[in-house]
């Protein structure tokens, strides 16, 4: 499966601030988020920072839920709290593509657009599945499974190889060095 990049901003965007969400949360790296994904006017005042905290929780259940119909579900409810009216763009010589929200939106109203309504797309795509939570026992990570096979399971190679240490390390009949002595 082929993912278009234009059609990742949301979905992406959504993962980094869950993930943050899943932290400990802070202004300045959310605003720092959204200067990396090109969300216009980013800056957010106290009241504006503790919106976007909520949203990005809320963010979190579509990473971790057990199925598409959950995934689905929790998508949609995303979908509810940012209506906005969709529209096509065609702005500084792109191509066609969908605004969630209108330009005049405050940042965290454009944020629950471009979030929500990106999940939805991926959704589509990947047909209610790569969405994850890492599995490593307690990653805040959340991702966007975009690997060829659709089979990701941790959020990096290093929580995979952490958690693969871990279970080599619980095995009971693991021989190790000073045993052989």
């Amino acid at each position: 499966m082929q993912f278009n990049h234009g059609n990742m901003v949301g979905p992406t965007l959504a993962a980094e601030l869950a993930s943050l969400a899943g932290r400990s949360w802070d202004s300045g790296a959310a605003v720092a988020v959204l200067r990396a994904h090109n969300v216009r006017r980013p800056d957010l005042d106290e009241a504006g920072s503790q919106r976007l905290r909520e949203w990005a929780s809320r963010l979190r259940v579509p990473f971790s839920a057990p199925d598409v119909d959950s995934t689905c579900a929790a998508i949609n409810e995303l979908l509810e709290s940012a209506a906005s009216r969709p529209t096509l763009s065609t702005h500084d010589g792109h191509k066609p593509h969908l605004h969630f929200a209108a330009d005049g939106d405050d940042v965290v109203e454009r944020v629950r657009a471009i979030t929500a309504g990106g999940l939805a797309i991926f959704a589509v795509e990947s047909e209610g599945g790569r969405l994850g939570a890492c599995l490593r026992t307690g990653c805040p990570e959340v991702f966007v499974d975009t690997s060829r096979n659709g089979g990701r399971r941790y959020c990096s190679a290093r929580c995979g190889n952490h958690d693969a240490v871990q279970r080599h390390r619980a095995h009971p009949g693991r021989v190790t060095p000073q045993s052989t002595r």
